[in-house]
């Protein structure tokens, strides 16, 4: 199953993948040459499938929990102040996603859509101290009875694009499909203080299902 972010691209990947090797063959007489010029782009091709594949997965909704929002490693774990939303001090979990993760972004927790917001911005690496601040990235916050959460999109130096489908006053479930981010990067997390942070440094999480904080 592919995620629709991936249609056009694999579309273009399907014509470039044929029309390359039917020209090697009808032009290059070479049989090793032929070989490697569909040995390399059938490997390209697996590449983008496996980009934008989308994995059904399982999700406990469970209004106590905060489910990793994306695939991943855990790379930040710590105490920080959160201006842009809730002006206080926050427990920021990061997680960063290579290009060989799944890439879609899912709500952590259900809940009302307080805020949908884009900032434009640079495209320092994802593990840069600044990224949080300074990359292109989306801020969404989910809002419930027992918590509200922040979690952020950050575009990294492979990201070019974040796709964002979190609309304010919209109402999501723990899980669902929030956005797309292409080509590797990272999503920040802000909890409470004083949530019970179930995952440590290094740690591999997977996206609507892993629990990586309980309320």
């Amino acid at each position: 199953m592919f995620h629709k972010e991936g249609y056009r691209i694999i579309s273009i990947a399907i014509v470039l993948f044929l029309g390359i090797n039917v020209a090697s063959y009808v032009s290059i007489q070479i049989k090793e040459w032929q070989i490697a010029i569909f040995t390399l782009t059938l490997v390209f091709f697996i590449l983008i499938l496996q980009f934008f594949r989308n994995p059904k997965r399982k999700t406990i909704v469970d209004d106590n929990t905060v489910v990793a929002p994306v695939d991943g490693k855990v790379v930040v774990i710590e105490e920080v102040f959160e201006k842009e939303h809730f002006n206080d001090n926050r427990i920021q979990v990061s997680i960063f996603m290579s290009p060989v993760n799944v890439h879609v972004t899912r709500h952590p927790i259900t809940g009302e859509v307080v805020l949908s917001k884009y900032h434009p911005g640079k495209y320092l690496v994802a593990w840069h101290p600044k990224a949080s601040e300074e990359n292109e990235r989306t801020t969404v916050v989910v809002k419930n009875s027992l918590v509200e959460i922040l979690y952020r999109q950050i575009a990294g130096a492979l990201a070019k694009r974040i796709v964002n489908y979190a609309k304010e006053g919209e109402n999501v479930v723990q899980g669902s499909d929030s956005g797309f981010i292409k080509f590797g990067s990272r999503v920040d997390v802000f909890l409470p203080l004083g949530t019970k942070v179930n995952v440590t440094l290094n740690q591999k999480v997977k996206g609507g299902e892993s629990v990586i904080a309980s309320l």
